[in-house]
């Protein structure tokens, strides 16, 4: 494994257990709070819209037009180019007392008088039933992969790590919709994409962490559970960071350069990527001691030799 630096001494992260776990708490106490009383921005995917697809003579300039439609009424339409620099997709929420025909029509006239030469493409009218179906279906999905996450490390490690790791991976899902939810950013399946690319990557994380932990249990003769667990975070820190950094710099430069379709997603993997890596260091662990784990759960008892009752 290749490692950017190595620790001497071991780094006592279980000496700030308690302290992580109750901002953890609290921050996912906050998280539920926010979503109760404020709730989440829920974007055209999820509550129902008009989509129309334009087409330019030449590449679309999207900042132009998102100034030029927010002018006219239309600061809540999303604008991003479809296939070609020239083709471009409009989406639009629902508008009280306004048919999809209609404002089909009014958004087609803004752009006509920028731009004369636009072709309208096609419009299709997205119902607030189909929204809330996907809206349901990414709740479900969420759910269900919270389960298989549950069932692998049960199987794989022992049920204590499994409890661990499905807190530490519902802490982070929660820290990131409050902090949607504080911002009133919009919610789209983009971001859904990202929750569940971002399960995985804390999962995937703190199983690294827990592996050394098992393999020290094994291994090790030392009795003090914290100092294991210490040992095992700080022989696995210098992946993390590599892991974790890597990754970040991609994100960011999407969250940069990746344009106004992408920030949303980009955003939600920028946060859960350092949300996640708190998580799976200061929040999986703390979890798994005070389960009450210990070396015997991880040491097989000899076998009878003979066929001897023991």
């Amino acid at each position: 494994m290749i490692e950017l630096f190595r620790l001497k001494r071991d780094i006592p992260f279980m000496r700030w257990a308690r302290t992580t776990i109750f901002f953890s708490l609290a921050a996912i106490l906050g998280a539920v709070v926010l979503l109760a009383t404020r709730g989440l921005n829920l974007g055209v995917d999820f509550t129902g819209g008009t989509l129309m697809e334009v087409g330019y003579p030449t590449a679309a300039d999207l900042p132009a037009i998102r100034a030029h439609l927010a002018r006219n009424g239309h600061a809540d339409a999303q604008v991003q180019t479809f296939g070609r620099a020239t083709d471009v997709l409009i989406r639009l929420p629902v508008k009280p007392r306004v048919t999809s025909a209609q404002l089909s029509e009014q958004v087609l006239q803004v752009l006509r008088a920028h731009t004369p030469q636009v072709e309208l493409r096609r419009v299709e009218f997205v119902g607030p039933q189909v929204g809330r179906e996907l809206f349901e279906d990414g709740a479900l999905a969420l759910l269900v992969v919270s389960i298989g996450i549950v069932i692998y490390l049960a199987l794989r490690f022992e049920w204590r790590f499994a409890v661990g790791a499905i807190f530490a991976t519902a802490h982070d899902i929660f820290v990131l919709l409050g902090v949607w939810s504080a911002f009133q950013w919009e919610f789209s399946l983009t971001v859904l994409a990202a929750l569940l690319a971002i399960l995985g990557y804390s999962v995937n994380d703190t199983v690294v962490v827990f592996d050394r932990i098992r393999e020290n249990f094994r291994k090790s003769r030392i009795t003090d559970i914290a100092a294991l667990m210490d040992n095992a975070k700080t022989a696995t820190l210098s992946r993390t960071v590599i892991t974790s950094g890597t990754t970040l710099l991609v994100v960011l430069a999407l969250l940069f350069f990746g344009g106004e379709v992408l920030w949303g997603f980009a955003m939600a993997l920028a946060i859960g990527i350092v949300v996640g890596t708190y998580s799976s260091v200061l929040v999986a662990s703390p979890i798994v001691l005070w389960l009450g784990v210990s070396r015997e759960d991880f040491i097989k008892p000899p076998k009878p030799e003979g066929g001897a009752v023991v």
